[in-house]
């Protein structure tokens, strides 16, 4: 599976969210398996898109097909986008499904690896993170991701409230990084919280 990441910064309200209707289009597109979306806690005026594909070669090919005709009609409503790809890895959670509708908010985590680390990252995300994530009330679902070659990771969690997600991130997270040696694996991390916008889910 395919994961896309999408970030821009809005500077006409009305006329991105308009535009955005358009992308019901997305439901016909073969190996299209579900997209979300919403505004950044952090950050005014950006939002964050999450993109499910079945494969690359089916999202090259709606890329080349579908893609600018469905992207027209929101041309001049933002700036600054950035498109990250990364292919799937694993489950944080188990049974993984694209879907949006019983999430309030998403976490999204990219980060950047020293290189002779990935490996142990990917393992401690594995054997520390998840199973700490899984076990915390309100979590629903993520996923972890990998870009091809570039030594960047992406996980997803998707959360049922904002409260929720606050109360595992006080309690825990300093001392499982020191469990999982987080800062010898990172070069860079990034991050934000998504208040997800329903009426963006296709």
């Amino acid at each position: 599976m395919l994961v896309k990441w999408m970030r821009c910064t809005v500077v006409d309200r009305g006329g991105f969210e308009r535009g955005q209707r358009k992308w019901a289009g997305l439901l016909g597109e073969p190996g299209f398996r579900g997209q979300g979306g919403g505004w950044s806690r952090s950050r005014p005026g950006v939002v964050h898109f999450f993109a499910f594909w079945e494969s690359r070669t089916l999202y090259d090919s709606f890329m080349a097909r579908s893609h600018d005709r469905l992207a027209a009609s929101q041309s001049g409503t933002y700036r600054d986008i950035q498109v990250r790809l990364f292919d799937y890895r694993f489950d944080v959670k188990t049974g993984f499904q694209p879907r949006f509708g019983d999430a309030d908010v998403v976490r999204v985590a990219h980060c950047t690896v020293h290189r002779e680390r990935a490996e142990h990252f990917a393992l401690m995300q594995e054997k520390v993170w998840n199973p700490a994530m899984a076990g915390s009330p309100g979590m629903l679902r993520g996923v972890f991701a990998e870009a091809d070659g570039e030594r960047e990771f992406l996980v997803l969690s998707m959360w049922n409230s904002a409260a929720e997600r606050a109360k595992y991130r006080t309690e825990r997270v300093e001392r499982l990084a020191l469990r999982a040696q987080t800062g010898a694996d990172v070069a860079a991390i990034d991050g934000d919280v998504v208040d997800l916008e329903p009426s963006w889910t296709v």
